[in-house]
């Protein structure tokens, strides 16, 4: 009886190890179960760059730094506006300086009058190539406004000559929206007639708008003019002869840029990792991007560097040139959705988003483009939806201040 009463308590003890290491068991199953269904990311906490306009004030061009410090992941890449400004303004010195004064002088009164394609007074990058441009030819009255000039002068192959801008006009087409090319267009066709030979130059905040000048018809044969973004068709036009020069704001490293910090944030990385593995140091894959580009921490904004574009260098930026420094990488693919503030834009739909096109699948991105009409903040923001479905967001706004109506939808 004895016996049987101890084998009795060992077997009751057998089964109660076993319970216990069962039950063990299982709540580890729990745990790991757990581990591996992370909570997903809120969508305020996922990556966001602007790119190509920057968040700031349309009235005194202040960078909106509340909305670029959204999050940790939320940074601007775009172009050395300012430096792009002065690039422009120098090509047109440069090109001056060895002008045959009798020639340029169209009238032979001694002065040099231009006229003036303003993109959108409200836009950073505008104000910039204004600004640059009336400081390289001394008409800057320190302030970006159309009309608000004085003379200037400038040296006109070895001869010092007046400089006048004759007029400054904004290009906002029929529908409102800016930089447009149609309005550029009928403001030529209208200079033309209204200063005759008075014109001796041409000078654009961008080559949809020299482009439009040059469809006019009356358009002074042989008159210099220039533009800005070097658009496959200006870079064309220069080869002809048409064009006089333009500045390379270095697309394809904007782009590829864009879709690098993206991915860089969306692969765990932080602090300057951020904006230089992939950029300017090769990333693990061993892309890099061959363009020069430099980080502004006080605004959060990686900016590619501008060159100027003219009859001696023109071939250099032909279509199809694309940065041998990226290639197809191995990282995990991931959703990102992109707006662009204006379907129409010439270098947007014609350079920037081809780039993006090209390199997202090498870095083993997803987009979803969508395109607005450039008049109305709607036409983009009604289509920035669903984010929950994204992993990171792109933004190109139609207005400079409105970062805050799109991160609202990114709130919770």
């Amino acid at each position: 009886m004895k016996k049987i009463l101890v084998a009795m308590m060992i077997m009751i003890m057998m089964c109660s190890f076993a319970f216990a290491g069962g039950a063990s068991e299982t709540a580890t199953t729990e745990a790991t179960t757990e581990t591996a269904t992370a909570a997903p990311v809120r969508n305020a906490d996922k990556p966001v760059v602007f790119y190509n306009r920057q968040p700031s004030d349309p009235v005194s061009g202040e960078i909106d730094m509340e909305t670029m410090n959204w999050n940790d992941s939320t940074f601007y890449v775009g172009f050395d506006a300012a430096g792009g400004g002065a690039v422009q303004g120098q090509l047109i010195v440069d090109y001056l300086a060895t002008a045959d004064p009798a020639v340029i002088d169209r009238n032979g009164d001694g002065i040099i009058g231009y006229v003036l394609c303003i993109g959108d007074v409200g836009h950073n990058d505008s104000r910039a190539r204004t600004e640059g441009i009336r400081k390289a030819l001394g008409t800057w009255n320190g302030t970006t406004d159309p009309g608000d000039v004085k003379e200037g002068s400038a040296n006109v192959g070895g001869t010092t000559m007046r400089v006048v801008e004759l007029e400054g006009r904004a290009m906002t087409g029929t529908d409102g929206s800016t930089w447009n090319a149609n309005a550029a267009t009928d403001a030529m066709s209208g200079w033309a007639t209204r200063f005759g030979n008075q014109i001796d130059m041409v000078v654009s905040n961008n080559d949809g708008m020299a482009m439009g000048c040059l469809q006019a018809s009356n358009y002074p044969a042989g008159v210099p003019i220039f533009g800005y973004d070097a658009n496959a068709d200006a870079i064309e036009a220069i080869g002809a002869g048409t064009l006089t020069g333009t500045v390379s704001q270095n697309v394809d490293a904007q782009a590829a840029g864009t879709l690098q910090v993206l991915r860089n944030l969306l692969d765990g990385l932080t602090g300057e990792d951020v904006y230089t593995v992939g950029i300017t140091e090769p990333d693990q894959y061993g892309n890099k991007i061959s363009a020069e580009m430099v980080y502004v921490p006080e605004t959060k904004a990686l900016l590619a560097q501008n060159t100027g574009v003219n009859a001696s260098n023109w071939q250099q930026y032909t279509e199809g040139t694309r940065d041998a420094g990226i290639s197809q990488s191995s990282a995990p693919t991931k959703r990102v959705l992109l707006t662009v503030y204006n379907s129409a834009d010439n270098f947007l739909s014609s350079s920037y988003v081809p780039a993006l096109r090209y390199y997202a699948p090498l870095l083993n991105i997803e987009l979803n483009i969508v395109q607005g009409d450039g008049q109305n903040e709607g036409s983009c923001l009604d289509r920035f939806t669903n984010v929950g479905n994204y992993d990171a967001f792109a933004i190109n706004m139609v207005r400079t201040n409105s970062g805050p109506d799109y991160l609202e939808r990114l709130r919770y």
